[in-house]
């Protein structure tokens, strides 16, 4: 089981803060394409710029996934 957390717009539209996924990608692309496929709303959230990590550090889409890992999505942080 993968842990996902969502954090800032991403947790506001998809109305969560997290869940827990059955399946097992083996990349954070997989599981952003396993996102993607649950409708329009998750495919336009996930096709703009989003920001991955992996048990709290940072995470690029060819990165390997193993059970029991937590997946953070969030939008860059900008700020002054």
């Amino acid at each position: 089981m993968i842990r996902v957390l969502y954090f800032a717009r991403l947790r506001e539209t998809f109305g969560s803060e997290g869940e827990s996924i059955e399946a097992h990608p083996a990349t954070v692309g997989e599981l952003t394409e396993l996102l993607s496929a649950r409708g329009e709303s998750w495919a336009q959230a996930l096709a703009g710029r989003v920001l991955f990590a992996v048990n709290q550090e940072m995470a690029r889409p060819d990165t390997p996934l193993q059970d029991g890992d937590e997946v953070g999505l969030f939008p860059p942080v900008t700020g002054g």
